[in-house]
């Protein structure tokens, strides 16, 4: 089986090695690997961890289902969310961590789900029911930003977005009530939940724009910047909350699987348009890491193992 590593050398950060099967547990099913996408932390853990093997989002079909008989059969086309080395031909899956795909969700959108998913739709919750509220989106045409504006909007809420290239994102407004922008700072308060992804001035910002009880969840520092945060920066807002927010510990129950299955469900709807911004074969992944890397990618990069 091969599968993509980590080299350590920036001139070709990654290439394709031999490696033996995946091994799986009884709670655990194969899945024979047809696209997966990259994160923005992977990149980071690319260029430090040589002889690492990166990949968390994968889709694809299961080619051995779990021993213990909980999982979908063989043959079925499903969506998962493993730690790492999902950058496979093949890859052990947990059933918790899968969902199944609708048979019109591609696998290349399902490949876009699961990290920035499940970012999306556990940050939204924070907010409580989002009918009729006001919600703001930082980085609104990023992995996670694009698929956070669509369920807020078909929420119900009155969803603002802000990106470097608003007029990239389009698409979104198919959503419902949405409204994009580059100017963060020309925006009114107050908003009742704030998805903020971008740091530097930009959550420095949203901190004067959320509104008294709101929330502000913090998911992201794309611009790798520091933020002036103090306690006048809530100042007319009493109860106002600044959460930490990270994936991995926002706990299952829901499972991962189960949300992933919502998730592809939306997609499956045509209420939920994940956006691929690239899509390259993992023979020659550096384009797409590097597109990434320098925010020129709208929405996801997607690798085809082909």
């Amino acid at each position: 089986m091969r599968a993509l590593v980590a080299t350590g050398n920036p001139a070709t950060p990654l290439e394709i090695r031999d490696f033996d099967e995946p091994s799986a547990a009884d709670d655990e099913v194969i899945i024979e690997t047809r696209n997966v996408s990259i994160n923005r932390g992977e990149l980071r853990l690319v260029a430090s961890r040589p002889n690492w093997r990166p990949g968390q989002d994968v889709a694809g079909t299961i080619v051995r289902a779990s021993a213990d008989g909980s999982s979908p059969p063989v043959g079925t086309r499903v969506v998962a969310l493993v730690d790492q080395a999902g950058w496979a031909e093949r890859v052990a899956a947990r059933r918790s961590r899968i969902g199944v795909l609708p048979d019109n969700v591609s696998f290349a959108q399902a490949a876009t789900l699961p990290v920035a998913g499940l970012t999306a739709l556990r940050a939204l919750r924070l907010g409580g029911t989002l009918l009729g509220r006001r919600v703001l989106v930082t980085g609104a045409t990023g992995g996670v930003g694009q698929i956070a504006l669509q369920l807020a909007a078909h929420s119900g809420a009155h969803v603002t977005g802000t990106s470097r290239h608003p007029e990239a994102g389009g698409y979104l407004r198919r959503a419902g009530d949405v409204q994009l922008t580059s100017d963060l700072a020309a925006l009114k308060p107050a908003f009742d939940l704030i998805l903020e992804s971008v740091g530097g001035e930009s959550l420095t910002t949203s901190l004067r724009l959320v509104g008294r009880d709101g929330i502000v969840v913090l998911f992201g520092n794309s611009s790798g910047e520091d933020s002036t945060v103090s306690f006048g920066s809530f100042a007319g807002r009493p109860h106002a909350r600044l959460y930490a927010f990270f994936v991995y510990e926002s706990g299952e129950p829901p499972t991962f699987g189960a949300d992933l299955g919502v998730l592809a469900a939306e997609v499956g709807a045509g209420r939920l348009e994940p956006q691929v911004g690239v899509e390259a074969s993992w023979r020659d992944p550096v384009g797409a890491l590097e597109g990434l890397r320098g925010r020129s990618i709208e929405g996801k990069a997607v690798l085809a193992i082909d």
